[in-house]
């Protein structure tokens, strides 16, 4: 028969687990989210050049309460393209599921990174994000991809070391944490072995990116 002390001492641990993981999935939480904030940053559409978006599916998995919108690019004269995705939600969601996870996953195999960087943008702002480059082979071709994502609550993105963490351990004062990924194809390396510099106008057009969705939050 357990001794008292011991049945104390394991309830006690069960119920520290239990308030643990409502803090983070918000379940106890007001969850008082500012709807039109949530709209503007989905149905942004970045303006870029002679860019021009198409919905697409997307194929990030989401959690419990939260959504994604993804959009393709395709630049008409350049021939460059990128995939621009939203996802909003509870912090315990949106927090987690981060491409080194989910596109290995989906049977990508991670080429470089997690790499942490930061983007410096027109007046003088900064975007800190991650960026990790992945590969899909099939028996005909090879697909590349370099994905950069953050997270933000009020329009600065920002690439924590435990996101998880970060945006969780004020329960409830966060009641939407949105994540921006900005997917880009990526070419095949040289013959050093070197993977080439994404060119200018792909760069550019992540750095409207990553302003667009900063403005949208105002």
């Amino acid at each position: 028969m357990l001794k008292t002390p011991t049945v104390l001492a394991a309830g006690g641990l069960v119920l520290a687990g239990a308030l643990v993981h409502g803090a983070v999935t918000q379940r106890w939480a007001v969850f008082a989210p500012d709807p039109a904030r949530t709209a503007r940053l989905h149905a942004t559409e970045v303006g870029f050049a002679d860019w021009r978006p198409t919905p697409v599916d997307t194929e990030m998995p989401t959690n419990e309460r939260s959504v994604a919108t993804a959009r393709r690019y395709q630049s008409a004269g350049g021939g460059q393209s990128a995939v621009v995705t939203v996802i909003s939600g509870i912090p315990g969601s949106v927090s987690t599921h981060t491409p080194d996870v989910c596109y290995v996953g989906s049977g990508y195999k991670c080429l470089r990174g997690p790499k942490a960087e930061v983007l410096d943008l027109p007046g003088g702002a900064k975007v800190h994000y991650y960026t990790a480059d992945f590969e899909k082979r099939t028996a005909t071709k090879a697909e590349r991809v370099r994905v950069r994502w953050a997270w933000s609550t009020d329009g600065t993105w920002v690439a924590p070391e435990n996101p998880r963490w970060q945006f969780s351990k004020r329960p409830g004062a966060v009641p939407v944490l949105f994540k921006l990924y900005v997917a880009t194809p990526l070419a095949d390396a040289d013959a050093d072995g070197r993977t080439p510099e994404d060119d200018a106008p792909t760069r550019a057009f992540v750095a409207a990116a990553w302003s667009q969705f900063s403005a949208a939050f105002r």
